[in-house]
């Protein structure tokens, strides 16, 4: 009974400022009885602190609980399926432009790709296709044998795709310590996908991530910005009201907006090249990109070697969308 009103506030969110967006879905909130000041006192006040691991015990449990409906394409992850419209090209056209090599049909043979966090593979197996190699892991075991028996049933992928039940830093920790870049598989590219918001401890996802990248490797990273806008949609309109995604799925204290997210990236080698706001429209099941980055976006940044770090400032001249 929502979707009317819901979906012309979704149609208006190109043009609108947060303020005017926030005032419009308060109005709607209040005429069917939700409560704006409720939720609001819903949030904590917290500051995200390095605990040396990126896993958090609670995300892994509430995963634990979906891991069989990875594949379910009206399900709980229909939003991530039809995500891959945006993501796959989104890593396939970037690292197509860092190539001089080029294999018709399989445009990525050659190049070896991590998915962290790669749930039941769902974008692991596209990137397969293409003819990377690909890892993914997720600390969910379930998750990680539902993406395997998923896999099993291509044999394009049997040799390109494997998984592995593990967390970035325990992947990380199989190198030896005196010596950080040897015994560590390094990768073309690093992808994150609907991850980092779930995360514990940011720095080291990011220190794990450069270390496992080559010189001028990828890191791909989708994920949602910390505004009143993206708790609005992200959590009250898509958890609460329409069941798009679980209850308890997102924790709005762990969302960074892209300029933080910029910041943590190039304290640890690496230069963003583009960031890219992304819209779901909940009516169509459809995403689309856009200029304005107040929810969703999706961010490429490449790892430079130590001379270009060596001469090199933030000066963020990449291609930006609007940021918040």
């Amino acid at each position: 009974m929502y979707s009317n009103k819901l979906g012309r506030l979704m149609f208006g969110l190109k043009g609108l400022k947060v303020t005017s967006a926030s005032g419009a879905f308060q109005r709607a909130a209040a005429r069917s009885g939700f409560s704006w000041a409720a939720v609001c006192k819903q949030r904590t006040l917290c500051v995200r602190s390095a605990v040396h691991t990126t896993v958090d015990p609670g995300e892994v449990k509430r995963f634990q609980l979906l891991a069989n409906k990875w594949w379910d394409e009206e399900g709980e992850f229909a939003a991530l399926h039809a995500m891959n419209d945006l993501r796959v090209p989104f890593v396939r056209d970037n690292l197509l432009n860092a190539q001089r090599e080029r294999h018709p049909g399989q445009p990525l043979a050659g190049l070896r790709i991590l998915d962290v966090g790669c749930g039941g593979g769902l974008l692991s197996e596209p990137l397969g296709r293409l003819g990377a190699t690909v890892l993914g892991i997720d600390p969910v075991e379930d998750s990680v044998r539902i993406a395997q028996l998923h896999a099993a049933h291509d044999p394009d992928l049997r040799d390109r795709v494997s998984y592995r039940a593990c967390t970035l830093e325990e992947l990380s920790g199989e190198g030896e310590p005196q010596q950080p870049e040897q015994g560590v598989t390094q990768f073309d590219a690093v992808v994150a996908s609907e991850v980092v918001e779930h995360l514990a401890d940011l720095d080291t996802f990011a220190i794990c991530c450069s270390r496992f990248l080559k010189p001028g490797g990828s890191l791909f990273i989708t994920t949602l910005n910390k505004t009143n806008l993206s708790y609005a949609l992200a959590i009250v309109v898509a958890e609460q009201l329409l069941h798009i995604v679980p209850r308890g799925t997102h924790d709005w204290e762990k969302f960074i907006s892209p300029v933080e997210l910029e910041r943590l990236l190039e304290s640890n080698g690496f230069l963003v090249q583009s960031v890219q706001g992304m819209l779901y429209n909940p009516i169509s099941g459809a995403w689309s990109w856009t200029n304005n980055t107040e929810i969703n976006y999706a961010l490429h940044a490449v790892k430079q070697d130590d001379e270009a770090q060596d001469g090199s400032s933030p000066s963020g001249g990449h291609d930006e969308a609007t940021h918040s």
